[in-house]
């Protein structure tokens, strides 16, 4: 049952994604990366995990900025 909820609101949350902007995906990627990678560095801190969202969304943002530069 957990499993099925899981994948249940894994598709949900990729369906919401579809009229986003390259720009708006890349900074949702960061943040979600930023805030795993966040609570495995602090060891689940909600400070770490939150910080680490923040700093992974502001980096997903720049990413395509950065690409159009080149």
């Amino acid at each position: 049952m957990k499993k099925t909820m899981i994948w249940i609101v894994l598709v949900i949350m990729m369906s919401g994604c579809s009229g986003l902007s390259t720009r708006q995906k890349n900074a949702a990627t960061g943040a979600a990366i930023g805030g795993v990678a966040g609570a495995v560095l602090t060891g689940g801190s909600s400070f770490g995990t939150v910080g680490g969202a923040a700093i992974g969304g502001v980096i997903g943002h720049g990413v395509d900025s950065a690409v159009k530069r080149k």
